[in-house]
């Protein structure tokens, strides 16, 4: 079974989600707050406008019509005050022009009073102003009648039981309209303070939300800027931390070489040439010059492996020509030899095309990996996971040694650096995880939809 693992150790990494998304989703609020709160605002304003021109204008008008209706009641009322006292030597029949002048007022400013009438009022109450108009002029014309027939009294008798009563429930008729309509501007005027103070109260509500708003998107703004900057200086950091390890790394790889050709090869040239020498000073005698060519045909022969060996810890040229696969199968076999561990080695998933380009920074995360393992953990054997699935490429390497050191996860050195540059290179990831009874494991994955790019971009 593998291990289970139970914390992680692995390199600080900055989230890759990019904060545009965030300030987007921040200004459609805004911009969506602000259309919808103008909306409200001008919905505000109309019902604002409505409310003061169809009734507050409307009552204005209709109480005009009725101040007027109610002045020619008391026209009527004076006329008929005269027309009973008969203090002039007139007859009743005299106070029909006036009646009728009266009455073509009353009817034009009933006339524009049905137009102005507040919608707050009944039909009913429309209808019984008319009805006892109308019943007021059927009266006066009967008294106008009678007077004609030379019935003044009773003409006069009609007009104290009838006419007045009339005259007097079509006042306070016509008062209790006033009234109504002042009750009704009184309301209006409540509903347009009502409204100031809810749009007063909302905007304040509204500004305190977009300042809100503003500051929630300007520290957001402020932080994601600050992670940039931190982020650049890490990326700087690594930058220059990575270029003096590859400088000083380049350097100790060219003395080793250099140190190879000159002690290594040249001791062994230089005996080449001193055994073929002694070869031929040995030329009568076929048996000690045979011996000498012989160790000198093996001494060439250790020679060409050492410089095949020397090459392909360079750069396997198998990896170009037989590919990854190939080349990691060779490897293994060759490093158990090397360093005496044993390593498993399973492969799992239906392998795809990987391009030399990313097989180079694979291999490399593999061969710096098991030589993390012979140098520093003191393990005896390492386990190597290649599985390919329908998305993404997984390498782990897996050990039981000393395991990482967590107290200076900030220094890690030059072995860590490469293997995560390379994995970014391929835009991949890599962890370095503990598993639960020690060790060290190294996980590599590599986006499938990366390497088939890598391969188009090679093509």
């Amino acid at each position: 079974m593998r291990p289970l693992y139970a914390r992680v150790v692995k390199l600080p990494r900055w989230p890759r989600r990019s904060p545009t998304f965030g300030l987007l989703l921040g200004l459609l609020v805004s911009l969506t707050a602000v259309i919808a709160y103008s909306a409200y605002i001008t919905s505000q304003l109309k019902g604002l406008r409505r409310l003061q021109s169809n009734l507050i204008d409307r009552n204005r008008k209709d109480s005009l019509q009725l101040l007027r209706i109610q002045n020619d009641l008391n026209l009527l009322a004076v006329a008929m005050r005269d027309m009973i006292d008969n203090d002039e030597p007139y007859p009743l029949t005299a106070w029909s022009s006036q009646f009728q002048r009266i009455r073509t007022d009353l009817d034009d400013a009933m006339r524009r009073e049905g137009g102005f009438a507040p919608t707050s009022r009944s039909a009913e109450q429309s209808a019984e102003l008319s009805r006892a108009l109308a019943q007021f002029w059927n009266a006066a014309e009967r008294v106008f009648l009678l007077a004609g027939e030379g019935n003044e009294k009773s003409a006069r008798a009609q007009i104290q039981l009838s006419l007045q009563a009339r005259q007097a429930s079509l006042s306070t008729t016509v008062s209790r309209l006033l009234v109504q309509n002042s009750e009704n501007e009184n309301i209006a005027a409540q509903r347009i303070v009502e409204i100031y103070d809810r749009v007063q109260r909302e905007v304040y509500a509204f500004l305190g939300a977009t300042l809100a708003a503003i500051l929630l998107t300007g520290f957001s703004m402020i932080r994601w800027t600050r992670r940039l900057f931190a982020q650049m200086a890490e990326l700087s950091d690594r930058r220059s931390e990575l270029a003096q390890k590859l400088i000083t790394t380049q350097e100790s790889t060219l003395r080793y070489i250099s140190r190879e050709l000159h002690d290594e090869f040249g001791q062994i040239l230089t005996a080449i040439g001193a055994m073929l020498g002694r070869a031929g000073a040995h030329a009568s005698d076929p048996a000690r010059w045979r011996a000498d060519l012989q160790e000198a045909c093996e001494i060439t022969q250790e020679t060409l492996d050492r410089v095949r060996s020397l090459s392909q810890a360079l750069h396997p040229v198998m990896l170009d020509e037989a590919g990854l696969l190939p080349t990691i199968d060779w490897y293994l076999p060759t490093m158990e030899r090397q360093s005496g561990i044993a390593i498993s080695y399973e492969k799992a998933g239906e392998p795809f095309e990987v391009t030399s380009t990313a097989a180079v920074q694979i291999y490399r995360v593999v061969q710096e990996a098991l030589n993390n393992v012979a140098r520093h953990s003191g393990a005896k054997r390492a386990w190597v996971r290649l599985q390919f699935s329908s998305s993404a490429l997984q390498l782990e390497v897996e050990d039981h040694g000393k395991g990482i050191r967590v107290s200076s996860p900030a220094k890690p050195g030059i072995g860590m650096v490469a293997m995560r540059e390379r994995a970014e290179l391929m835009g991949g990831h890599v962890e370095f995880l503990s598993p639960v009874g020690g060790g060290t494991l190294v996980r590599l994955g590599v986006p499938k939809e990366r390497i088939e790019a890598r391969a188009k971009e090679h093509k």
